[in-house]
Formats: structure tokens, C-alpha cells, sequence
């Protein structure tokens, strides 16, 4: 049976990245991962610490690999390990190396990268709504998109032009294999 492709939606918060996984996952049918660290977030009551990066890179994993048993053609997957990396680089100035190991072991057939251009959406677990911050994170993933030597396209727009984008890309990279 053939994997389902994996395509990672990143980028930095309240930029649209669940609602395009969910989007294309009901488009195509496809499952699609949430983002752990929300569900994990919610269930303690107080700052999250350096050790709970590793559990929610844990649970991420964990999820991902889940749901990528139930896809068929796509796995649509809502953060990965990156955001787990530079939020700990972030906040902490160090991340775990079990963090570092998965991110260079997992592969992704595409990353669609998500612009700064929505507005922002208050939510209790987000931290910088200014947008100077968000584009600060938004150059971040960028860099580790570009390192990371997998296919990558940025999405901009509202929802529709974001989602006219990514089918663009899925076209693109379903034409290569």
C-alpha cells in the first residue's frame, strides 16, 4: 500500500493553519492532526515549561502517526515538530535533542507556509498578537522550511485564495511523483 503524502501546514499563530488543514482534508476526505499542543495546553493549569515541549513533541508524534494510518493520498498535518523548536528556542534558549533527532528524522512532501496577512484572532493560548512578533516567528519557519529541503510554498490571502494556493501546490507535486 502506498504512504499517504504528508503535507506539514506551519507557520506562525493565528495564521490560518488549522483551518486550511481542515479545509483540504475535507476538499480531498483525508484525515487531518490537529495541534497537540492546544489539547495539551488546555489540560494544565499553569505555564507550560520546558519539559512539557518534549511531552507535546511527544503527543504531536504520536497524533501524526495516528492519523497518517487512516490516510489514503494525504495527511494533512497542523504544526510539526518545528513550532516545538522554535518556541522552546523562543522561550528557553535551548531545545530538547529528541526534538532535534525527530525533526530531522520525519519527512514531509510538502510545507505550505503560512503568510501574516489575516488578522488577528484572540485565544487564550496565543501569545503575540502584535504583528511585528508574528512576522519575526513567520521569517523563522521560513528559514527551517527552506533548510529543510522539502518542497515549500507560501499561502497568503483569505481563506479561498489560500485554499486556491495549496490545491496549486498539491497539483504540482502529485504531477512529480
Amino acid at each position: 500500500m502506498q504512504k499517504p503524502k504528508r503535507i506539514l501546514i506551519l507557520g506562525p499563530e493565528s495564521t490560518g493553519k488549522s483551518t486550511l488543514a481542515e479545509d483540504l482534508a475535507h476538499h480531498f476526505g483525508e484525515p487531518w492532526v490537529p495541534e497537540f499542543a492546544r489539547e495539551y495546553l488546555e489540560k494544565i493549569d499553569r505555564p507550560y515549561r520546558f519539559e512539557d515541549l518534549v511531552e507535546i513533541g511527544k503527543g504531536q508524534v504520536l497524533l501524526e502517526d495516528q492519523q497518517a494510518e487512516k490516510a489514503k493520498n494525504f495527511l494533512f498535518c497542523d504544526t510539526d515538530l518545528r513550532v516545538i523548536h522554535i518556541w522552546s528556542e523562543h522561550r528557553f534558549g535551548k531545545t530538547d535533542p529528541w526534538v532535534l533527532g525527530e525533526i530531522n528524522r520525519r519527512t514531509y512532501d510538502l510545507i505550505l507556509l503560512t503568510d501574516t496577512d489575516l488578522p488577528w484572532e484572540p485565544d487564550p493560548l496565543r501569545e503575540y498578537p502584535e504583528l511585528e512578533m508574528r512576522k519575526y516567528f513567520f521569517e523563522k519557519y521560513l528559514k527551517l522550511a527552506q533548510e529543510s529541503g522539502f518542497p515549500f510554498w507560501t499561502v497568503s490571502g483569505n481563506r479561498e485564495a489560500r485554499m486556491k494556493m495549496a490545491l496549486t501546490a498539491l497539483k504540482k507535486i502529485e504531477s512529480q511523483s
